[in-house]
C-alpha cells in the first residue's frame, strides 16, 4: 500500500479535489499537476506529468516484466457545474463536471491503484501504470496516442492489459466501442439576391444531411441493434459571405461506425456524390486510407467544394473470455449483495479505438456513474457507486497479477 492509507473519505476527497479543477481539453495543465502531486503523497513509486501533457503514476519495478495500463482522461467537455455532495435517493452524490466522465473512473484508478501492496507487486514483477490523459475529448485523442506509441513494444513492452477509464456502473464492465468519422463539407458560389431562383448557399448543408440520411437507412434497414447501425449526426451549419462576394457554407457531420463497416469505401462514395451534385471533374486521389485523413478539392460550373475527413477511428469491441474479464467478474461478484456482473458496449467512441489495435492485449472500460449523464448539466455520481468500484478495480488488478505467469 502507499505512504497514505487510502480510505474511503481520503478517496471522496481526491475525487472532489480533481472534479473541482476545470480541465477542457487542451487546458489540463493544472489538473494534471495537482493529480501528480496526489500521486506522489499517495506513495506512487513514480509520478510525473509526460510530454503529451498527461498525469502519469506508476507503482512497482520499472523493469517489471509485466505491465497494466489503467488509461483515464483528465479533460471534460465545457460547462461548469458547482462542486458538491449532496444527499440523493440512495445516499450522498457528487456533482461537477468530469465526475462521471471521467474524472470519476480516473480517481477510481488513482484509488484503486494507490492501495496495492509494493511487495505484492514486485512478486508479481508487474507495474502498473496510471494514466490521466489529455484531449480526449477532443477527437484528437493526444494524450493516448502518446501512451500508444511510447509502449510500442520496443521501447517498453506491450501491456498484459489495458483498463479504459470510462462509466460502466460498478457492476459492469465495457467490452466495446463504435468508430467515428468526422465529415466536414464547405461550398462557395457567387453571391446572388434571395429573390433570385437559386435556393441558396445552404441547401448544400440539407444535400449532405439527406444524402446521408438516406446512406443510414440503407445501411440499417437489417440492423436492429445501435451498436451495429451506421449513425450519422450533423453537428455544424455555418452560413456567411466573405470579401470576395461569395456565398459559404460549412457542414460538419458527425459519424459513428459500426465494426464491419469500411470506411474508405464510404469515404470515396460520398466524394462521388459531392462531384455528381457539383457537376465537377476532379483527379480521383487520394482514395483508400489516405482520404479518411485528406481533402478533395471540387470546381463545378457554379460551386466549389472542399470535402474533408478527420478524426477516423474503427470500433473496437473485446471478448468475454479473457482472463482481465474474469478478473473484473470475480471482484464485482466478491462485493457480495447479490451484485450480478453485465457486460455492456457504447454507440460512442473512447481511447480504447487508440490504443487497442496497437496493443491486441485485453482491454476493457470501466468506471463509476451513470453514462447517461456524460456531458449533461446534471452530472454527477454516487459516492457509495464510486468507493464500490474502487474496491472493485483494487480487487480485479490483484486477480489479474496473479493469473500472470511468473518469470
Amino acid at each position: 500500500m502507499g505512504a497514505t492509507a487510502v480510505d474511503r473519505q481520503s478517496a471522496v476527497d481526491l475525487l472532489a479535489g480533481l472534479v473541482g479543477i476545470p480541465s477542457l481539453s487542451g487546458q489540463e495543465e493544472a489538473a494534471s499537476a495537482w493529480l501528480v502531486e496526489q500521486m506522489q503523497r499517495l506513495g506512487y513509486d513514480r509520478a510525473y506529468v509526460d510530454a503529451a501533457g498527461n498525469a502519469v503514476g506508476e507503482l512497482g519495478e520499472a523493469g517489471a516484466a509485466y505491465v497494466v495500463v489503467l488509461l483515464g482522461h483528465i479533460d471534460t467537455v465545457p460547462g461548469a457545474i458547482p462542486v458538491r455532495i449532496e444527499e440523493g435517493d440512495d445516499g450522498p452524490v457528487l456533482h461537477g463536471r468530469g465526475s462521471v466522465d471521467a474524472k470519476g473512473p480516473l480517481a477510481t484508478f488513482t484509488a484503486a491503484a494507490a492501495r496495492l501492496d509494493a511487495a505484492w507487486l514486485r512478486r508479481c514483477d508487474l507495474r502498473v501504470v496510471v494514466v490521466g490523459a489529455v484531449e480526449e475529448e477532443a477527437a484528437t485523442s493526444k494524450g493516448a496516442r502518446h501512451i500508444r506509441d511510447r509502449f510500442d513494444g520496443a521501447a517498453e513492452p506491450i501491456p498484459a492489459a489495458c483498463v479504459i477509464g470510462e462509466p460502466s456502473g460498478w457492476r459492469r464492465v465495457t467490452l466495446g466501442y463504435k468508430g467515428r468519422l468526422l465529415c466536414e463539407l464547405s461550398a462557395r458560389r457567387p453571391m446572388a439576391h434571395t429573390a433570385g431562383p437559386d435556393a441558396g448557399i445552404a441547401v448544400w448543408s440539407a444535400a449532405l444531411w439527406n444524402w446521408l440520411d438516406a446512406y443510414a437507412r440503407a445501411f440499417n434497414a437489417e440492423r436492429g441493434q445501435a451498436f451495429d447501425q451506421f449513425q450519422p449526426s450533423l453537428r455544424q451549419v455555418q452560413t456567411s459571405t466573405d470579401a470576395e462576394m461569395n456565398d459559404t457554407v460549412w457542414v460538419q457531420a458527425g459519424i459513428r461506425l459500426p465494426l464491419d463497416f469500411d470506411a474508405a469505401v464510404f469515404a470515396q462514395d460520398l466524394v462521388n456524390w459531392a462531384a455528381d451534385a457539383a457537376g465537377a471533374e476532379w483527379p480521383r486521389t487520394p482514395s483508400g486510407e489516405g482520404l479518411l485523413a485528406g481533402e478533395v478539392r471540387l470546381h463545378g460550373p457554379d460551386v466549389s467544394m472542399n470535402l474533408s475527413f478527420r478524426g477516423y477511428e474503427r470500433a473496437w469491441r473485446s471478448p468475454r473470455d479473457t482472463g482481465l474479464v474474469r478478473a473484473f467478474l470475480a471482484a464485482i461478484r466478491a462485493q457480495g449483495d447479490g451484485a450480478r456482473p453485465g457486460f455492456v458496449v457504447k454507440t460512442g467512441t473512447s481511447d480504447m479505438n487508440v490504443v487497442a489495435p496497437a496493443w491486441q492485449c485485453p482491454i476493457l472500460a470501466y468506471g463509476p456513474g451513470d453514462s447517461a449523464l456524460d456531458h449533461t448539466p446534471g452530472e454527477h455520481v454516487a459516492l457509495d457507486e464510486y468507493w464500490r468500484a474502487v474496491l472493485v478495480l483494487e480487487e480485479a488488478v490483484t486477480n489479474l497479477g496473479e493469473m500472470l505467469p511468473r518469470t
